[in-house]
């Protein structure tokens, strides 16, 4: 019985056992008969070892999985012998791809395809083959029988649901465990997965990447590496998570460089980093670069087959970039962790997101903190180049409201005023003995202090970046003394608002349509208008679903953060968080 329970498909519904001495049901020959009230009546001095009544138990908790022998009420017309020998064969057949215990040296090797209404039906038109009729677990007997359900004993049963559920839930357990989101099909752990022996010798071990070990999360279902063609692994940097294949074999020191090349891409902001570039061919730069730094730091051992060049060891992912993208052919053909033709870095993850805050600041703080330790504890040599980006990162990039304040001290600039005594000060009424001289803004400064604003109106802008852009616009001119700017909305054609005071930019301002995209034609009318200084510079905001931009004036962008213009900006492009 207890090698029978250790199969959770023949454990999960219940049958009783007698061995009374007095059973009539109890066969004369062979082990056990099965009857319709779910009870296994054993011979009662039969000897034989454990893995031959196990057989016989499955083969009789079968019988009632199978519907062979079903509960019901009123009286019952018990199986002949071409139905009692058919439902054997079927019961065998399954036995021989769903072993339990030791099968019976007498037994035939191999059973004919069919179900059971067909061979019965066969064998009672052609005769029963002398093969298949000793095929149960009574000798010559009917191992099968019907009895009556009572009244007294509740509602009938249905066994067959019961074990279809359970053969499901089995074989699911089954394609888990082969896709390594379980260990056992109990769902009990058997060893560390190889994968998470790695990601724990990185916290215990290499302080380097110990902090970012600590704070990422390895994902290895093999449905879904299937799914998104993960050959090894893959990284979302966004959602703190590495995708590994776990039907890839590597060592322990082969899964240590897999972790940290994904790591590193996730630490060093690959993906934020590719600007215009090919996605794909960035991301093939850097892994050049990170496998050159990974080898000669000795972290682990690289697989076979993933990207490697001697010669341009000390370039950084930029300079690779260059060199590559010059046989586009050849590059194509390359393979990343993830795959030939694909990036191993994801721009979104793969699993509902959860809750993540200041993920920059988390691998920033992790990279700096394990360097300073590494070097503290002289855990081993590591290269200039990545130490490099490192100490770069501990000085993240301006904020965009920053830069586009920086943007505006340069080409709005605050008009500077001047003190001059033809202008008496405001406060000379309360002390009119003391001469003060006033401050005044001569006509030629205005003229320069004021910008245009080309605002996308269309269907696709978000109601969050208008708000934002035009609130910082406002905010930044008020401060520069800037008196109006000059606003034209569009969407399929251009709406001229005017000079708008800048407190009203974000305030009172109507926005027009909600149709298309075409933002030249607002370029152009900025460019013929007479009012508009020729010095005065121009800022775009857009989505970046337009049309191709030629502005021959000063100007900059705001798109929001992961967008992208369909063409190369000559001005500042400030990305929207």
């Amino acid at each position: 019985m207890r090698l029978l329970r250790a199969n959770p498909a023949l454990a999960a519904f219940e049958f009783s056992t007698c061995r009374s001495e007095t059973c009539a049901l109890a066969p004369r020959d062979g082990l056990l008969v099965v009857d319709s009230d779910a009870t296994v009546h054993a011979h009662p001095d039969r000897f034989a070892d454990p893995g031959a009544w196990a057989w016989a138990l499955a083969h009789a908790a079968l019988h009632l999985g199978f519907g062979h022998v079903p509960a019901a009420r009123g009286r019952r017309e018990q199986p002949d012998r071409y139905d009692l020998a058919a439902r054997c064969v079927v019961v065998n057949r399954f036995l021989l791809g769903f072993p339990v215990g030791t099968t019976p040296d007498d037994l035939p090797a191999g059973y004919p395809d069919g179900d059971e209404e067909r061979l019965a039906a066969r064998w009672r038109a052609h005769g029963l083959p002398p093969a298949y009729e000793r095929c149960g677990t009574a000798g010559g007997a009917p191992d099968q029988m019907l009895t009556e359900w009572q009244a007294w004993q509740g509602p009938v049963p249905d066994r067959q649901l019961a074990f279809a559920t359970a053969l499901t839930r089995t074989v699911s357990a089954a394609m888990d465990m082969a896709a390594g989101r379980r260990d056992s099909l109990t769902g009990e752990r058997t060893a560390q997965r190889p994968w998470d022996k790695a990601l724990s010798w990185f916290v215990s071990s290499y302080p380097l990447l110990g902090g970012i070990a600590a704070g990422i999360k390895l994902v290895a279902d093999a449905e879904l590496a299937r799914a998104h063609g993960i050959q090894i692994a893959a990284v979302d940097p966004a959602a703190g998570e590495i995708y590994v294949n776990p039907l890839r074999r590597f060592d322990d020191e082969e899964w240590r460089f897999v972790l940290a090349h994904e790591m590193l891409h996730a630490a060093l902001r690959h993906g934020d980093r590719c600007g215009p570039r090919d996605p794909y061919l960035f991301n093939v730069a850097c892994d050049y670069v990170i496998n050159g730094w990974l080898v000669e730091m000795q972290v682990g051992t690289m697989p076979e087959g993933l990207l490697h060049d001697p010669q341009l060891a000390g370039l950084s992912a930029e300079e690779v970039y260059d060199r590559i993208a010059g046989d586009l052919r050849r590059a194509r053909r390359l393979a990343t962790l993830r795959g030939k033709g694909t990036g191993d870095v994801l721009g979104a993850p793969l699993t509902p997101v959860g809750d993540y805050v200041d993920l920059d600041g988390f691998y920033r703080r992790g990279l700096t903190r394990g360097l300073d330790l590494h070097q503290r504890q002289e855990r081993g040599f590591l290269p200039g180049g990545l130490v490099e980006e490192i100490r770069a990162l501990s000085h993240p990039p301006l904020p965009w409201d920053a830069q586009l304040a920086r943007w505006f001290d340069e080409f709005v600039p605050r008009p500077e005023p001047v003190r001059s005594y033809a202008r008496p000060a405001r406060r000379q009424a309360s002390t009119p003995d003391i001469p003060r001289a006033g401050r005044w803004f001569p006509p030629e400064e205005v003229a320069r202090c004021t910008f245009g604003v080309v605002l996308d109106t269309s269907g696709s802008m978000s109601h969050t970046l208008l708000g934002k852009a035009l609130g910082a616009i406002a905010s930044y001119a008020e401060a520069r003394d800037v008196p109006a700017a000059r606003v034209v909305f569009c969407d399929t054609a251009p709406h001229d608002a005017g000079y708008l005071p800048v407190t009203e930019i974000a305030g009172r301002v109507r926005v027009h349509g909600r149709g298309g995209t075409i933002l030249q034609p607002g370029i152009d009318l900025l460019h013929r208008a007479e009012d508009f200084p020729p010095t005065a510079p121009v800022l775009v905001i857009t989505d970046g679903w337009c049309d191709v931009l030629r502005v021959r004036r000063e100007h900059a962008y705001l798109i929001p953060q992961g967008n992208h213009l369909p063409f190369t900006a000559r001005g500042p492009v400030f990305r929207v968080r």
